[in-house]
């Protein structure tokens, strides 16, 4: 066995830097930690290319005096910590003292500090974190700190880093993403000397958020919670304002911004039933609770907390986002009850004035978090309702089925011999395609259910075709099948979409496979992209919609291979422009849907795993009748 050895230091520090610094957001990140700590209230961040070459902080926070200037590039040297018990209630942002070690390990820095009342201030020059020079200098009051050629030393990560696009993104959402965790701060972001970030740092979150997400912001819907020792506060959105994908979830934890599947498990239990499946709501929220309660100590890089209460911070978050959305503005009233006003009679002067009547209470009123805890668990414990017989369903399937569908004797006419290949005229565009059509067996569409699934009887077997899955599975083989540039439709008006800065970035950083795939866009500015050009199987309606679905695809590194995020950008134009469960489509659509269903055995899941067709045989129905 080799001799076991203990790490340089520089090593080590090397090491250090590839569990904190990924790559020039979590510079920033940290550096917008530090600058936070130190009580500043007002900070600059200024990147250029993407913050690999050029990345610069300044805060008017205390600033450092020289000897803790020299020391704060020390290894595990804070001024948040001084004994082990202290790990149990921590209150700051930064606490370990590895990040200024990391990032000074692996780039080059200028550093100026200067605390109040100081006549000067103290300048450091640091390359691959040892000191070359030390002076002193005039400076204001705080700390500016450069960060010059990051991943210098270490090529290898160099291979890792994206785009100056993509990365520059990342910069911009780690400074969004502090400025809506201190609203106190006023936050000022200037990108290859541009701006495109200022937060007024009066302390109102609200101000923040519009900063950052504009006036998206204005239709979310406020939270103001107290739960056992927990508050939430914050904004999401309505449940008719759902997004394609999570990447508009934002959470913090005491002010960190944190990710939690435990969090997101309780905000979407809160939309449950009231909101789309497969959209998602939108939100940033702070919860606030005792330091002693939550440990952030499990992860490097501070983005991951653990509760000492799951349960308590599961019923904080799903109630308090319960309450908000039972507070909504648009929700109507409704009355048990409701008066008709009777006609106006002439009183008597000496008459005495009749005494108003009780007003009603509205059956939607708001419910406190606790009520909702009450009724939640109320309706959890009460009897089921029984469901509806067979034959009561049959029923009302019959009395709204067109009278066409219920005739028994509702023709289908099946070709003598097999057809060639060829489009259906009676079919809308979206629904013709030229897939070959086998000969086909004797079938007969009898109806639909829920505007969802198609039934066709066929012999002894039934078959429940799901509408959706079945047409986005055919256009996704079209798509698939034509390798050139897809067929697409520029728009007389651009559409614009709002992203998040990283999602901005990436539709940006990848605008040549995008046009292959038909979508034309330009950047607009203010994380907005502009949609010049769509596919043609695309409606401008859901163009925006899809554009944020491949963004959300990009951005969750579903990338591999470039046919692998070809299917993938497929799958979701496809799923875009195919027809919904839940449309009313005409009877000639369908038809035209189930003939080509019938004709290709192959056509048996979505792009997404779903089954686009379930059978019922005869026996298995006289089997749920006692009939065998």
């Amino acid at each position: 066995m080799p001799k076991i050895l203990q790490l340089a230091p520089h090593v080590a520090n090397l090491i250090a830097a590839g569990e904190v610094v990924e790559r020039p957001a979590s510079v920033v990140k940290e550096l917008l930690e530090n600058a936070v700590d130190a009580g500043a209230s007002k900070v600059t961040v200024e990147i250029r290319d993407g913050g690999m070459t050029f990345l610069r902080v300044t805060d008017n926070g205390c600033g450092m005096a020289p000897e803790d200037a020299r020391t704060a590039f020390l290894r595990h040297a804070t001024s948040k910590l001084r004994n082990a018990e202290d790990l149990a209630a921590i209150s700051t942002m930064g606490f370990r003292g590895e990040a200024l070690a990391a990032i000074a390990s692996v780039s080059r820095i200028d550093l100026m500090t200067k605390t109040a009342g100081s006549i000067s201030g103290t300048s450091l020059t640091l390359e691959a974190g040892n000191i070359t020079e030390e002076s002193e200098v005039g400076c204001p009051d705080g700390t500016t700190i450069i960060v010059r050629d990051l991943f210098f030393n270490t090529p290898a990560r160099m291979k890792f880093m994206k785009s100056d696009t993509v990365e520059g993104g990342r910069v911009a959402a780690a400074v969004q993403m502090q400025a809506m965790a201190h609203p106190e701060v006023a936050f000022t972001f200037l990108r290859d000397g541009k701006q495109v970030l200022s937060t007024p740092g009066s302390g109102k979150l609200e101000a923040a958020v519009y900063c950052v997400y504009g006036r998206e912001c204005a239709q979310m819907l406020p939270v103001n919670s107290q739960w056992d020792g927990y508050q939430l506060t914050g904004f999401v959105s309505k449940p008719t304002d759902a997004r394609p994908s999570r990447n508009l979830q934002t959470f913090f934890v005491n002010d960190r911004p944190v990710k939690s599947r435990l969090l997101i498990a309780a905000l979407e239990e809160a939309y449950r039933n009231q909101i789309m499946v497969g959209k998602f709501p939108a939100c940033v929220l702070h919860l606030k609770l005792n330091p002693s309660a939550v440990d952030v100590n499990v992860h490097p890089a501070k983005t991951e907390v653990k509760f000492l209460s799951e349960k308590a911070v599961f019923d904080c978050v799903h109630y308090g986002v319960l309450a908000a959305l039972n507070k909504k503005p648009d929700r109507p009233e409704v009355q048990f009850k409701p008066q008709t006003p009777a006609p106006a009679v002439p009183k008597p002067v000496s008459a005495p004035a009749p005494t108003p009547a009780p007003k009603q209470e509205s059956f939607f009123r708001t419910m406190t978090p606790a009520e909702y805890k009450a009724f939640s668990s109320a309706l959890h414990d009460a009897p089921q309702p029984k469901k509806e017989t067979a034959a009561a369903v049959i029923t009302a399937v019959e009395q709204h089925r067109p009278a066409i569908l219920r005739s028994p004797t509702f023709p289908i006419e099946l070709p003598k011999a097999a057809p060639a290949p060829q489009l259906i005229p009676e079919a809308p565009a979206v629904i013709q395609e030229a897939i070959p059509m086998a000969p086909e067996i004797p079938w007969r569409m009898v109806g639909e259910l829920y505007n969802s699934y198609i039934i066709v009887e066929q012999g002894e077997e039934a078959f429940l075709i799901d509408k959706h899955a079945a047409h986005e599975r055919i256009l996704f083989e079209k798509l698939k099948a034509n390798q050139e540039r897809i067929s697409s439709q520029m728009l007389l008006q651009p559409i614009p979409v709002r992203l998040s800065a990283e999602a901005t970035a990436e539709l940006l950083s990848n605008q040549s496979m995008l046009l292959e795939l038909g979508f034309e866009i330009d950047e607009f500015g203010d994380n907005t992209v502009l949609l010049r050009q769509i596919p043609m199987d695309l409606s401008p309606e859901a163009a925006a919609e899809a554009a944020e679905s491949l963004a959300a695809d990009l951005l969750n590194g579903r990338r591999g291979s470039k046919d692998t995020v070809r299917d993938e950008l497929l799958h979701t134009v496809a799923c875009k422009a195919a027809i919904k469960a839940g449309w009313d489509n005409d009877e000639k659509e369908l038809l035209a849907l189930v003939k080509q269903v019938m004709a290709n055995e192959d056509l048996k899941y979505c792009p997404h795993g779903r089954p686009i067709c379930i059978t019922l045989s005869k026996k298995q129905l006289e089997k749920q009748f006692k009939r065998t």
